[in-house]
């Protein structure tokens, strides 16, 4: 339970990460699929620009779409969900991203654009009570939404603090009602090349898969995510739904989620599938281990371009330490 003391991962209104500098992943594959050497895999999510790249967000949308859900946002922000760090600017945070779904440029956010997130269905299956499938806006309101200030660390070493708007994973799971025998969580994103472009490069395995554990995703922190900056999230940051775990590397934070399935096998994530060894399953922040070709040990803050050292579990550890303890896992947890 949380209270309103400080914490070790707290962090001031003032100086948390903006949308611009958001989810960039760089180019890593060869147009036949050969993984490549240094630029192969340095990516995994995250990826940054300038602020002076042109803001694409929500309002620039190029259809006359308005969110169903508009009148829920802003949504009361809950301040037991803090950051010492200035929150990033909007622009820097949404004008540049990467979604591979929509291709592997850097001007990712205007062709995320062509994402349709209405109709949008959410299915939940495998070990639970019932299977159901759930129109997203009937979801989004049968949940309380608030807002929660959160660090973003990605693999890369870079860092950012965003607003996000959602609700607590453990909702979803309550929904779902899952049977006892039921260890982890797979999810999965959309699946469709006609709209999106990228998915017709058949080297990539298609749709994006990630997975938790089902004490991962029960935990507090565990946030999925609507929105952004007080209102729905932009395209290119996921819409409708996406996932935010702020003590692992940025990767695992899965956009556009399609479906929750409950099971008893550990999933295998997209980026996994391609490089087990620099993007594995756990992929808990540590300064004490190096990703395979550069240091964790410390972060650049985008917006400011300041370096500081790199937290354990990203600053959260008090929160979810106690997950890992009783685990056998090797000093390279991140990415086994």
């Amino acid at each position: 339970m949380f209270i309103k003391r400080g914490k070790p991962w707290s962090l001031k209104d003032h100086q948390a990460t903006s949308e611009g500098i958001y989810f960039n992943r760089r180019k890593f594959m060869t147009g036949s699929g050969l993984l490549i050497g240094g630029a192969a895999l340095g990516l995994a999510g995250c990826s940054e620009q300038s602020s002076s790249d042109a803001v694409v967000s929500q309002s620039a949308s190029t259809s006359d779409f308005t969110d169903p859900t508009l009148d829920l946002y802003p949504a009361k922000r809950n301040e037991a969900y803090q950051i010492e760090r200035a929150i990033t600017d909007e622009g820097i945070n949404s004008s540049y991203n990467n979604f591979y779904e929509f291709g592997s440029h850097k001007q990712i956010a205007k062709a995320a654009q062509a994402l349709k997130t209405r109709p949008w269905q959410v299915t939940i299956d495998g070990m639970v009570e019932k299977e159901m499938v759930l129109d997203i806006d009937e979801l989004i309101r049968s949940v309380m939404l608030e807002e929660r200030l959160y660090r973003h660390r990605c693999v890369e070493a870079w860092s950012m603090t965003i607003p996000w708007t959602g609700f607590a994973f453990k909702d979803l799971i309550a929904k779902a009602k899952p049977l006892s025998g039921a260890k982890y969580i797979r999810m999965e994103t959309f699946h469709d090349p006609s709209v999106a472009s990228g998915q017709k490069q058949s080297w990539y395995p298609w749709p994006y898969v990630e997975g938790v554990t089902m004490e991962e995703a029960s935990n507090d922190l565990a946030f999925l995510v609507t929105g952004a900056y007080g209102k729905p999230a932009a395209k290119q940051f996921g819409a409708p739904l996406r996932l935010a775990l702020p003590w692992k590397y940025g990767f695992k934070s899965i956009k556009s989620i399609t479906r929750f399935t409950f099971t008893d096998k550990r999933p295998v994530s997209f980026w996994e599938q391609l490089a087990a060894r620099e993007y594995g399953f756990w992929a808990n922040v540590n300064p004490e281990v190096d990703h395979p070709r550069w240091s964790q040990a410390s972060e650049r803050v985008l917006g400011t371009n300041d370096r500081i050292p790199t937290k354990i579990y990203n600053g959260y550890g008090e929160q979810v330490a106690h997950l890992y303890k009783d685990l056998d896992l090797p000093k390279t947890v991140l990415y086994r």
